[in-house]
């Protein structure tokens, strides 16, 4: 059976401007209708890499959060600390960046947390459901303990899956250091030897004895080492790294298994704004000029069929000149697909299909405009 996506456009004459219209298009799509009453909501959402500026403002978080307190719901905005060094390694950096981007109680109404704690390893081991890679996900604990999980994303290209959309952004977003090395790598981290300061931080934080020290450089023994990412996030030196990445259909299909460990078992809703389509992730430190025009909205308690309603949508529309996209098309073919046009070994067709496949929704939807 299909299941129905709300779509509303970007246009916008009345008084309450887009919050306005995004409020209609939720009423519309039975997001009301949501037992709020006494919950812990965890609103997930991408807080932006500090000089980035194609990320989510503030004012789409308070829409929902809004909705939510009047349902007698408590809400707060959320997301986990990255695998990668930058400015949302650890809480304390990424709340930072999160205020410097407008985030705050006053711009968004309700509270801000970084689910997998101060380092990134603050997770709830979740058995998954049909689960063929993944048998137990690490989850950020503070979005493993919520009772409601809403997906708030910036639809947008990717490097790697093709696009960021809500099974992205529930599946690697929710993932614990652990967990994002778990979907991204296979085999055990490794130590840059020139960036060992010696400090022993690692060392305290295996449990698995793997890590000694020879003439004052962290070594790790892979034979005892179990991958589970914990001296990455202790390093404060960026020492500690895992070069030994993931094909693309591996990552595609532990991230939909991911997704799938969040929301199983609990009430979930999917938002999905389609604007500043910028070929590259959200994560980075900048941003692209978009490779289509702004489209709208969507809204859908199904997150495989709104991803797919975004993807066909952003393929549907004209690129636009001098974007990174056209740009490459004078070093390869045109596959008809703006996604893996933009980023060529991008794979977003398979993570949809293992998605389907495991039971978190359907590609086949109803797209119902809402105006």
């Amino acid at each position: 059976m299909a299941s129905k996506v709300f779509f509303s456009d970007m246009r916008s004459a009345a008084a309450g401007g887009l919050p306005m219209k995004l409020k209609k298009l939720l009423a519309a799509s039975g997001f009301n209708d949501i037992d709020f009453k006494d919950k812990f909501v965890a609103i997930k959402i991408h807080f932006g890499e500090p000089g980035n500026l194609s990320f989510l403002r503030p004012n789409w978080a308070k829409v929902v959060a809004d909705i939510v307190i009047e349902k007698g719901g408590k809400p707060f905005l959320t997301d986990c600390n990255t695998l990668y060094t930058g400015r949302r390694k650890n809480a304390l950096d990424h709340l930072t960046g999160a205020m410097e981007n407008g985030f705050s109680t006053v711009s968004t109404n309700c509270h801000l947390i970084i689910a997998d704690g101060l380092k990134g390893t603050d997770e709830a081991l979740i058995p998954v459901k049909n689960g063929e890679v993944v048998k137990e996900a690490k989850i950020g604990k503070a979005i493993a303990d919520a009772d409601i999980i809403i997906s708030l994303n910036h639809f947008k290209g990717h490097e790697t899956a093709g696009f960021g959309g809500a099974i992205k952004n529930l599946g690697m977003g929710c993932g614990s250091r652990a967990g994002k090395m778990e979907m991204h790598c296979e085999g055990k981290p490794t130590v840059k030897k020139e960036k060992c300061r010696g400090c022993h931080r690692c060392l305290r934080a295996c449990a698995h004895s793997a890590i000694k020290f020879n003439e004052g450089v962290a070594e790790i023994d892979h034979n005892k080492c179990v991958g589970c990412g914990r001296c990455i996030g202790e390093c404060n030196f960026d020492a500690i790294y895992n070069s030994n990445y993931n094909s693309v259909l591996s990552l595609n299909k532990k991230m939909a298994e991911y997704a799938q460990a969040v929301v199983q078992d609990k009430p979930n809703f999917h938002i999905s704004i389609v604007i500043d389509v910028s070929p590259l992730c959200d994560c980075r430190s900048y941003n692209d000029v978009p490779i289509v025009q702004d489209i709208g909205m969507f809204a859908s308690v199904d997150p495989v069929a709104i991803d797919r309603a975004c993807a066909d949508a952003v393929n549907a529309e004209a690129l636009i000149p001098n974007s990174q996209i056209t740009d490459k098309f004078h070093s390869h073919e045109d596959f008809h697909d703006h996604f893996k046009n933009c980023n060529v070994n991008s794979e977003w067709k398979s993570c949809l299909s293992h998605a389907e496949k495991i039971g978190l929704g359907t590609q086949e939807y109803e797209l119902v405009t809402v105006k």
